[in-house]
């Protein structure tokens, strides 16, 4: 069987976690991270030397890092409907998924930990406000992206979605009342009716909040 290691609560966990659930595979998930720890035993950093969250084993493949996790995962799990054999197509989800993590995620979790994890006596406003201007500048892009594409994969759900998906939720509902550009808010809806979507992303995440620590 699969296993998971990860926090629930965890941005990049809970992209695999979302995956997993909408691919139907069978796994067992083993909470390591925060306040439960683990991260740091000889165990854990066999898996993974970076000590860090999350990590998969399917059989005796180890994998690490949450996109390379969610590609395999497709490629193992989902080639018919979420994996291509041809490079051209495989980019059209692919990019998106470079894009969420090297431009959309570091706007996403500065702002979180800015705003949401930071106590309000101890905020910078003008960090917050520029993170935040920043941001909405991509979602705007996005926007427009998906202005001629039903998802950000393209006219079917796929990996693209999943990253760029997984931090709508908080970013609508941490409290900063950010701009809802019609297609983004169209295309968060149609996720926000997958029953993968409601369970894994859209949960309560209070118990983050003013929290610097993990």
């Amino acid at each position: 069987m699969l296993t998971i290691w990860g926090r629930p609560s965890a941005y990049n966990f809970q992209k695999v976690h979302w995956f997993l659930e909408e691919l139907g595979v069978e796994y067992q998930h083993v909470n390591v991270g925060g306040s439960t720890g683990g991260l740091d035993t000889d165990e854990f950093l066999g898996m993974n030397p970076n000590g860090r969250i999350p990590v998969i084993r399917d059989d005796e493949t180890i994998i690490w890092e949450s996109n390379s996790v969610l590609r395999y995962l497709a490629a193992k799990y989902g080639a018919k409907k979420y994996w291509d054999d041809s490079p051209a197509k495989r980019s059209e989800f692919e990019r998106w998924m470079d894009w969420e993590l090297s431009t959309l995620q570091p706007l996403f979790i500065g702002l979180f930990w800015d705003y949401y994890r930071t106590p309000e006596a101890q905020r910078d406003e003008e960090k917050i406000e520029h993170h935040r201007q920043q941001l909405e500048q991509y979602i705007d892009l996005l926007n427009l992206h998906l202005e001629e594409n039903e998802y950000v994969s393209g006219e079917e759900f796929g990996l693209g979605d999943v990253c760029v998906g997984a931090c709508f939720y908080r970013y609508f509902n941490m409290g900063l009342e950010p701009s809802r550009p019609k297609r983004v808010s169209e295309w968060y809806a149609r996720l926000s009716n997958m029953p993968s979507y409601q369970q894994v992303i859209q949960v309560p995440f209070s118990e983050l909040k003013g929290r610097l620590e993990f």
